[in-house]
């Protein structure tokens, strides 16, 4: 079996496996419990002006 051959079953079996559950984990990411400060921060990041304190 050559390398192409082997990194191809690879891709088509597992490295289908491992990219859905990477998506799946950075779908899921933000709703976590202890992100909501998190996201609300970077929500209103936006609205900060530079003169304002941090």
């Amino acid at each position: 079996m050559s390398v192409y051959e082997t990194l191809r079953h690879f891709a088509d079996s597992y490295g289908l496996v491992v990219m859905l559950a990477i998506f799946v984990t950075l779908c899921a990411w933000p709703f976590r419990p202890g992100a909501k400060q998190h996201n609300r921060a970077a929500a209103n990041l936006i609205f900060k002006d530079e003169n304002d304190g941090e």
